[in-house]
């Protein structure tokens, strides 16, 4: 494998590992390939579980994972969700790959990154996936475009959000299988699990990557009965839903082991649990001794655990390693201990960590990790909520240094003390700016357009804007921006404006009922990402389209009569609004929006489905 640790060469906080060359791995490779499982869990942190000190919270299962694994107790990821993906995925920061925020353009993996599942297949594994993606919800940033053969996923970055199917809410819910959405029964992370399962047994026989990144314990905070009713003495209802979400997480995992044990290949599948930020809760109940939470640069904001367990690789017993890791050394890791070749693709930022599993901690390199929080950011802003890390240091915002040993929980800012430390430490970090800035985050993320792979093409504004769920949609709230496009090729095209998805069915300018099965839904509106329990009417006249040099404008009628140019509900309102035009194979950008009696524009149109023709 190739990486990026040259860039760090020389300077003394830095990694002192050299490069490998392409395709290499530092252990010899294993005469059966094993079987991958990876569990990722949203929102979850470190100290979520009762095996970390928890005593509020039931998770035995994933308990008895760590004390049968080998735990990483200084392990690393992002601040929020996108950013952390886009790391586990690619074994590079996400600032390299286009990821450093959750909407607009920032939550989309540029093109020309190569994948975990990419890496897998290539080497003859079958690879499934189901859950959250959250990494581009278009043709080809889709899971299915980036090495995924069978894939079950939720739109966007949650239930509810633009591009999710409408009026999911973690029950009986609609979600993609391979581009085509599929009705499912059950609470959603039984759903995943159960569909990861099957996808293992049919392939039981051959060696398979598996992801199963669940939505849960993310918003909304909502648990079946049966694991609410076990926190019934929890006063505060946003955690009690958290922790019985997490407790039927850990229920799933215990269903996962007990397959693997069934069909005789749990000793031949290397097990990953894993999360991606800190808790959503933070310290509200209880954060293993951390400041932060959730998108915080604090310790609280980004370590989670991590466990790796793989029998017949001996990777097992309980033991943990506290020497500082991250999300970008998972891909790494993998490939060594499966015997993986990556032939091309862009360097590597991590580092195999099959040294410290194999207990060789005297040859462990001093290493520099960087974790940033860009939010609401369009372009990545140097120093903007950041934190440089090693083994005995925290650096954040260029203002903070603790001591992360002596003063774990960081309320001691000793930078003023240590000017040398900080010095080094700022080196480090102006080198590796520098070189992330290099790779243009902001470039190769157009969605395409045109092709057999998907043709419509749903465009939504949680690509656009921070347009980024169904309750923004029902409050017409105003959105700006444009569409980067890429025209596969030459053809005539549709583009069908609309304010609510098509299964939706309702009308641009009209309200929408709250659906009938929310109505009476058990959830603290409070905590809950989408309500749907409120919609407005918009003072939408006209609709405009732009694409090249192609410009139109229609009036929308009060009762319209069918034609060519609307799709109407049967008392005659406008649904969407519908223009064609030719187009020639090329990178173009797209307008689309809505105005009112004086000309101005009210909101950018929230979808657009365009299909060629």
């Amino acid at each position: 494998m190739t990486t990026q640790r040259n860039y760090l060469k020389g300077m003394e906080l830095g990694s002192a590992a050299p490069g490998l060359p392409p395709g290499s791995a530092t252990s010899a490779t294993p005469a059966k390939k094993p079987n991958v499982v990876f569990v990722l869990t949203d929102d979850q942190g470190y100290g979520d579980l009762h095996c970390h000190g928890n005593r509020f919270i039931k998770t035995p299962y994933m308990d008895n994972l760590a004390s049968e694994s080998v735990s990483f107790t200084d392990f690393h990821v992002m601040t929020c969700c996108a950013p952390s993906r886009a790391m586990l995925m690619t074994g590079r920061y996400p600032m390299r790959t286009g990821v450093w925020c959750t909407v607009g353009k920032t939550s989309r993996m540029k093109q020309g990154e190569i994948t975990m599942a990419d890496v897998f297949k290539a080497n003859g594994y079958r690879t499934g996936f189901f859950g959250k993606w959250h990494l581009g919800d278009n043709y080809p940033f889709r899971p299915q475009d980036r090495g995924f053969e069978d894939v079950l996923m939720s739109g966007g970055g949650g239930v509810g959000n633009t591009p999710d199917y409408w009026a999911n809410d973690y029950f009986d819910d609609t979600f993609m299988r391979n581009g085509m959405w599929e009705k499912h029964e059950g609470f959603c992370t039984d759903v995943w699990f159960s569909q990861a399962m099957k996808f293992i047994e049919q392939n039981k026989n051959r060696p398979f990557f598996c992801c199963v990144p669940t939505n849960a314990p993310h918003l909304p905070f909502v648990a079946p009965k049966k694991y609410l009713d076990t926190y019934r003495s929890e006063e505060d209802p946003s955690i009690r839903a958290f922790y019985a979400m997490i407790t039927n997480i850990d229920d799933n995992i215990g269903r996962l082991r007990r397959k693997l044990v069934e069909l005789d290949i749990d000793k031949d599948t290397i097990l990953i649990f894993i999360t991606d930020n800190g808790s959503v809760i933070g310290g509200r109940k209880y954060n293993a001794g951390m400041r932060g939470h959730k998108g915080s640069e604090w310790d609280g904001g980004h370590r989670v655990p991590f466990f790796i367990r793989w029998a017949n690789g001996g990777l097992e017993g309980g033991r943990k390693i506290d020497r500082i890791t991250c999300g970008i050394d998972v891909l790494p890791t993998l490939m060594d201990l499966c015997g993986l070749e990556r032939k091309e693709g862009p360097l590597l930022d991590g580092d195999s960590l099959v040294p410290l599993l194999k207990d060789d901690t005297e040859n462990w390199p001093n290493r520099t990790i960087f974790v940033q929080n860009q939010w609401p950011k369009t372009k990545p802003e140097k120093w903007f909520r950041t934190a440089l890390m090693t083994d005995e240091w925290r650096l954040l915002n260029n203002n903070v240094l603790n001591q992360i040993k002596k003063d774990p929980a960081q309320q001691h800012n000793v930078i003023k003390n240590n000017p040398e430390v900080v010095a080094r430490l700022r080196a480090v970090y102006d080198r590796w700016w520098d070189g992330v800035g290099e790779a243009d985050p902001c470039g190769g993320k157009e969605t395409i357009i045109g092709s057999h792979k998907e043709n419509p093409c749903k465009l939504t504004g949680h690509d656009i804007d921070h347009l980024w769920n169904h309750d923004q949609v029902l409050e017409g709230c105003p959105a700006t921006g444009h569409w980067d496009l890429i025209v596969e090729c030459d053809g005539e095209y549709e583009f069908e404006l609309r304010r609510y998805p098509v299964e939706a069915n309702a009308p641009i300018r009209g309200t929408i009922p709250v659906p009938e099965d929310l109505k009476n839904f058990p959830y603290n509106r409070n905590e809950y990402a989408v309500t749907y329990n409120h919609s407005r009417e918009l003072p939408v006249v006209s609709a405009l389209c732009q694409i090249g040099s192609f410009q139109q404008r229609k009036t929308l009628p009060a009762k319209a009569e069918p034609s060519v140019d609307y799709i109407l509900n049967e008392n005659g309102e406008v649904l969407a609004v519908k223009f064609r035009t030719k187009l020639e194979a090329g990178k173009t950008r797209l307008e689309a929006w809505f105005t009112d009696k004086d000309g101005k524009r009210v909101t950018n149109a929230y979808y657009v489905y365009v299909t060629r023709h």
